[in-house]
């Protein structure tokens, strides 16, 4: 079943081209791994240096193995040096529905 994965992320402020940069190779590692499909960065209208990635995967098991991707990895560490606290990851899937 198809993923959406939310990535919440609070930079600093300074060094916006080394994240921006950073953010960039993620993306362009993402596009080359097995089921993406799509991602978006959207920024908070009250903080602007809060960004939410929205990533769709075809499935759960495909994110998984690119979040576990040494590159991803260190790409990862290396942004975390940028912000203010740590990234926060949310898994949904679509078309589940709440258990009884």
């Amino acid at each position: 079943m198809q993923a959406k994965i939310l990535i919440n992320r609070k930079f600093r402020k300074g060094k916006r081209r080394e994240i921006i940069a950073l953010l960039k190779e993620l993306r362009s590692g993402a596009l080359g791994q097995p089921g993406y499909i799509s991602g978006e960065t959207l920024a908070s209208a009250e903080d602007p240096q809060q960004l939410l990635v929205i990533a769709s995967w075809e499935d759960l098991e495909s994110w998984h193995n690119w979040r576990d991707n040494t590159t991803r990895q260190t790409l990862e560490k290396m942004l975390g040096t940028y912000q203010q606290s740590s990234t926060e990851y949310q898994e949904f899937i679509l078309g589940a529905f709440i258990e009884e």
